[in-house]
């Protein structure tokens, strides 16, 4: 009889143990899928930046009001005051004298929608933060997390507005390319810190290879496509795409004279140069990490690394044809109009993104497994 107890008593714990665990897991998921909703926000603000920068809209609001700013002029009168602040920098005085108020308008629309975006973003993370605080659905894991992701996302604002207040003066006719790269790249590591968030919450211990080798080298390919996308912010920053919308060579040279004497940071061409080399370099890179991979996910056969290694693979095939397509349209370019030219840039940045997001997922997989 007692020993009847004692069964049924420990299967009644383990029950317990079981539903518990099932809480828990429960409590994660809505976390993590709260997290990559946010990650759709962030996307969709990239999305929102490119077209506000291919417009050449990125200016037309000169003052930063976290909370005023919110809303737009209501009045006839604070759109021509707004307007008249746009008048005293060089942008205007040089490039968009001919502007009308309803031209400023189109361009103010933009850069406003951008930026409320970004402020919706942080109401989502502010709500939900609070709500599953409330509810317990977070644990002492969570903790660091959180306050990085708090903190990376107060730098992304701040080096926003230090990227368009490089623009606001009476010399610059854009906002420098260096601050642009940098906003890209913060921007870029709060999605990635993000989506690894959001993966350490969804998949199980078990689906991850812990394959260091194959950690070691992604990471290293990680690295190599920052630079990468530094140099495509350049790009962008520059409008280095206009001053050679050849391919394969740039401008019927395959080694652009004079190279070596001017700058790898500032020169378009130069600066294009090194754009399509990386290209170049990171797909065969990709290639001989992809059969790495392959060899890796053949001897962790749990592990999610047989679907996830496709990814990148697949992915940077799409990049470096959208790349070449892009800069033969270049001569398309029609400032402060969408067109052609804008649509695949605009793609072009998006398909980086997801490359950058497979290998970090990746990353993640072929990470230790938890004791």
């Amino acid at each position: 009889m007692i020993a009847n107890f004692d069964s049924a008593g420990s299967l009644f714990a383990l029950l317990l143990l079981k539903l518990s665990k099932s809480v828990d897991n429960h409590k994660r998921r809505a976390v993590a899928w709260w997290l990559i909703a946010g990650i759709v926000m962030i996307v969709i603000e990239f999305i929102m930046g490119g077209v506000t920068r291919l417009t050449g809209s990125g200016l037309s609001i000169t003052e930063w009001k976290p909370i005023m700013g919110a809303l737009p002029p209501l009045s006839n009168a604070d759109w021509n005051s707004a307007f008249d602040k746009y008048k005293t920098i060089a942008q205007y005085k040089y490039l968009n004298s001919h502007f009308t108020l309803s031209d400023f308008k189109f361009i103010f629309y933009w850069e406003w929608s951008h930026r409320l975006w970004a402020r919706m973003l942080g109401v989502v993370f502010a709500i939900g933060f609070v709500y599953f605080f409330v509810k317990k659905y977070f644990d002492k894991g969570m903790v660091r997390p959180f306050i990085i992701l708090f903190l990376l996302g107060g730098l992304q604002g701040y080096v926003g507005w230090k990227m368009v207040e490089s623009g606001i003066n009476d010399t610059e006719l854009y906002v420098k390319h260096t601050w642009l790269a940098t906003h890209f790249l913060s921007a870029l590591t709060l999605m990635c810190y993000t989506l690894w968030f959001a993966l350490v919450l969804l998949v199980p211990s078990e689906k991850r290879a812990s394959a260091p080798g194959l950690f070691r080298a992604t990471l290293g390919v990680i690295i190599l496509m920052y630079v990468q996308l530094a140099y495509g912010a350049f790009m962008a920053g520059l409008h280095a795409s206009k001053s050679a919308p050849t391919w394969p060579t740039i401008n019927g040279e395959w080694i652009p004279e004079g190279m070596m004497a001017r700058s790898f940071i500032s020169n378009p061409i130069n600066v294009q140069f090194v754009h399509r080399m990386l290209a170049y370099l990171l797909l065969v890179v990709m290639v001989v990490w992809f059969v790495y991979a392959a060899k890796a996910a053949r001897t962790h056969v749990a592990s999610l690394l047989g679907k996830a290694r496709w990814w990148p693979m697949v992915i940077i095939v799409a990049q470096v044809v959208l790349g070449i397509i892009t800069v033969l349209c270049a001569p398309l370019i029609v400032f402060a109009q969408f067109g052609t030219y804008e649509i695949l840039a605009e793609l072009h940045q998006l398909v980086a993104m997801f490359l950058l997001m497979s290998l970090v997922a990746n990353l993640y997989i072929s990470g230790k497994r938890a004791a």
